[in-house]
Order: C-alpha cells, then sequence, then structure tokens
C-alpha cells in the first residue's frame, strides 16, 4: 500500500492508494514544529481508524511547501515504516518538460497538480488551488508546465482585513445573501465571495486569451468549496487533485 502526504501551509492532506484506488484520506492541521515521532502517532492513529497498520504501508513519497517539516517525514518513514519516503523536489522524474525560469522556485504541491491535471485531460489545463496562497498553474497541450500565477489566499485577505480594519468582525466563509449587503458581515461575505470569483474568472479569461486555445480550468484546495460555485470559468473540481499527482510521481519515480 502506497501512503502519499501532501504537506500544506495550513493543512496536511494525506492517503493511501492500493494500485490505482484511493483506500482512504485525512486532513489534519499542519504543525511546523512537529517531530517525525509526533507524526508517527498521528499517522498510526489515523489509519487505525480504518483498520489499516503502519505495517501495510509499504512505500511513501511527500510533498511538502514547509521544509522544515520534509525530514521529520523522511525520519519517521524510516523509523515507523521501515523505508524511505521519496520526496516531490529537483531531480525527480515527472515526465513534464519545465519552462521556467528557475526549476527549483516551483513549489512541489503546484508541480503534483500540474503533472495530476495534464494526466487526467491529456490537454492544455490550468489547475486553480484555492489554498493558503491561490495559485494558477497552466500547462500547454504539450504537456510542458508553462509557469503560474500567485496571489493572497483567501483566509489572508479576510485575515488582514479584520486585523486592520478594527471595526470589522471576523466571518466564516459562507455565500451572502445577496450581491448587495445589508449587514457588515453579509458585505464582507459578498465582497469576498464575488471578489475572489471575479479574480479567478478574469485571469482564467486572460489565460484563455494570451494561450490562444482551449484550456481546461481545474479547481482543488481545500477553499475551493467556497467560490467555485461563484466561478464562470472553472470547468471542474477535484479535491484529491494532489494525491493523484503524487501516486502519478511515485509510479514515475519507484
Amino acid at each position: 500500500m502506497l501512503l502519499v502526504v501532501d504537506v500544506g501551509n495550513t493543512q496536511t492532506h494525506f492517503g493511501t492508494y492500493q494500485g490505482d484506488e484511493l483506500v482512504e484520506h485525512w486532513r489534519f492541521a499542519t504543525v511546523r514544529t512537529s517531530t517525525a515521532d509526533e507524526l508517527g502517532a498521528a499517522l498510526r492513529n489515523l489509519l487505525e481508524l480504518r483498520g489499516i497498520g503502519l505495517a501495510d504501508l509499504t512505500a511513501s513519497i511527500v510533498s511538502s511547501t514547509v521544509p522544515q517539516l520534509r525530514p521529520e517525514w523522511q525520519a519517521m518513514a524510516e523509523r515507523y515504516l521501515d523505508h524511505e519516503m521519496l520526496v516531490v523536489g529537483p531531480g525527480m522524474r515527472t515526465g513534464m518538460p519545465l519552462r521556467y525560469d528557475n526549476p527549483r522556485e516551483i513549489g512541489p504541491d503546484r508541480l503534483v497538480n500540474a503533472v495530476a491535471a495534464y494526466d487526467r485531460v491529456q490537454a492544455c489545463c490550468c489547475v486553480v488551488d484555492f489554498g493558503t496562497a491561490l495559485t494558477f498553474d497552466p500547462v500547454s497541450k504539450d504537456g510542458e508546465y508553462l509557469g503560474g500565477i500567485i496571489a493572497p489566499g483567501i483566509e489572508i485577505s479576510m485575515e488582514a482585513l479584520t486585523s486592520r480594519a478594527a471595526a470589522l468582525p471576523r466571518i466564516d466563509l459562507v455565500a451572502p445573501r445577496t450581491l448587495i449587503g445589508k449587514t457588515t458581515v453579509d458585505a464582507i461575505r459578498s465582497g469576498v465571495m464575488y471578489g475572489y470569483a471575479g479574480q479567478v474568472d478574469g485571469i482564467l479569461r486572460r489565460l484563455r486569451g494570451e494561450l490562444g486555445e482551449e484550456m481546461e480550468a481545474i479547481a482543488t484546495g481545500g477553499l475551493a468549496i467556497h467560490i467555485v460555485p461563484f466561478c464562470d470559468e472553472i470547468d471542474d473540481t477535484d479535491d484529491l487533485l494532489t494525491l493523484t499527482g503524487l501516486r502519478l510521481l511515485h509510479e514515475r519515480n519507484a
């Protein structure tokens, strides 16, 4: 059984595969000071909820946007899984040409998503990841990673708004009742939801115009479910896209 781990700045998403089939997946908060032992304990406890033991995991791969946690996950695998964990990074075979000035700067999660999206559609596509940052990663019809666009994520923007404007309250990400808010909370919700939807649609339209060809836009990330319903340019949503990409990269590097 293969363990795939996506360590994000806010959440860690991991799952187990039996061949091409995703057996189960979980999310927990990313704690940047976690040790290998703490990660092993958390992993074991969650696996046991589904009757999976650490001994069932015969291979593993991790993508981490938190550099200090990469060696901890590797140490966890060596100590508790008794094998070497693959790490997404420079030197890994991706099967995807990287049209980037310095490929080492590409976030591993962005690369994993691009690999999964192109494998899925086999055509020009763009991944829109609604995570800590809002990222756009277009891939050409020939399977080339073209670069990206990075903007502040939804939660970062909301935290900045409420921390700099003392009179504005924190809000939950739920749909506004109307476009024109009749309360301060609804006004903020409208600005966040329609504002980010407009940003996503505007960037995707510009991308399609610049590329001059059909492009499938696939949304992923924990916050996608809140904004995608307000978007016109998103074609599909796949919450498991990163896990799929990790499985594919493991197959290409096993």
